[in-house]
């Protein structure tokens, strides 16, 4: 018997991957992240698998379906959305499973992040405007530590995925107007590879507005830095010195 932590991707029925896939059809067990994921995927399961909606559950609750799967020496994926070591609190599972001495595999997925880059035609480091992409929040239940606050994160306006923070973007760009500079573009991609995916590009001191007014509250990822501006140094990679 084996846990599978399994990174469904960010929508997209296809965006899983053939390793993820072909383990979820064989699982007679699967914990799922709620709304988050697919659930066309939950249709390639066994049609005896149980399944879990894990929105609806705690880690105690985890526990108790990892230990039924271990009586029934059955393997267990655990569906996360995205990629599961990116805000999937998948340590404390792994951690109730070396208790339990259950063996767990992580299969990684695709992002939300770079979906949305994806969806943006837009690679996210350019040379001669940055090199570095920081992967943040903004403070919710989960506390963020002093000195990883947006404001000293921003010093070096690296390109920015900022996750699960969507609710607090007029907090975002008073934040970073300071650093990034009102002209500064930024792009809001609601639900990511979704059919209902929706694209917002505009400045930093504009798009507090326009995210109201879409009435866009949750499942958006917010790209902010100068790589959206498409103006760039060639790469070094495909000179004519280099090849």
């Amino acid at each position: 018997m084996k846990v599978y932590f399994v990174g469904a991707g960010p929508g997209d029925k296809e965006l899983i991957t053939i390793k993820g896939f072909n383990i979820l059809k064989r699982a007679e067990y699967c914990i799922y992240a709620g709304s988050l994921i697919n659930k066309e995927l939950l249709s390639v399961l066994p049609s005896t698998a149980r399944k879990y909606d894990s929105s609806k559950m705690n880690l105690e609750n985890m526990v108790e379906v990892f230990k039924e799967a271990k009586a029934e020496n059955k393997d267990l994926v655990r569906l996360h959305s995205g990629d599961p070591s990116i805000y999937g609190a998948i340590q404390e599972q792994m951690h109730a499973l070396n208790k339990l001495q259950i063996s767990y595999e992580i299969i990684p997925g695709v992002s939300s992040f770079v979906a949305a880059a994806a969806a943006l035609n837009q690679e996210l480091t350019l040379p001669g405007v940055t090199q570095t992409i920081v992967i943040t929040r903004m403070e919710g239940n989960t506390p963020i530590p002093e000195k990883e606050h947006l404001s000293k994160l921003a010093l070096s306006t690296p390109t920015l995925c900022i996750f699960l923070s969507i609710e607090k973007i007029s907090e975002i760009v008073e934040i970073l107007l300071p650093h990034y500079g009102k002209d500064c573009p930024i792009a809001v991609v609601y639900k990511a590879s979704w059919p209902e995916q929706m694209i917002i590009r505009s400045r930093l001191s504009d798009i507090e507005n326009i995210v109201k007014n879409e009435a866009i509250t949750k499942t958006a990822m917010i790209i902010v830095g100068h790589v959206l501006d498409k103006e760039f140094d060639r790469s070094i990679l495909y000179s004519k010195n280099v090849c």
